[in-house]
């Protein structure tokens, strides 16, 4: 599969985000709550800590609600890994 670099600008939750050049990226399988839910602004926080302002680079696995469903890395750190060991699975 094709891997795309790109800068994230804008961290909407725990799970989705949108980069320099418009794309909004949701990880795949990482199901974070909602802000207004219980433990989503801390989940955001944990996005924005990541990636905010920085280069990652992208793996397309699918689409969902118009946004690119994608493997997120950033250096070697795989995002949506992490993501899900701080607990942030879906069922």
């Amino acid at each position: 599969m094709d891997r795309f670099k790109a800068v994230c600008e804008y961290v909407q939750d725990g799970d989705t985000f949108r980069t320099a050049g418009k794309n909004w990226i949701r990880l795949a399988n990482v199901c974070a709550p909602e802000l207004t839910e219980f433990g989503g602004a801390i989940a955001k926080g944990e996005l924005e800590r990541l990636i905010l302002g920085k280069e990652i680079v992208y793996e397309k696995v699918g689409e969902s609600w118009g946004r690119i469903v994608a493997e997120v890395w950033l250096d070697n750190l795989n995002i949506n890994a992490y993501m899900r060991q701080q607990g942030y699975t879906c069922s």
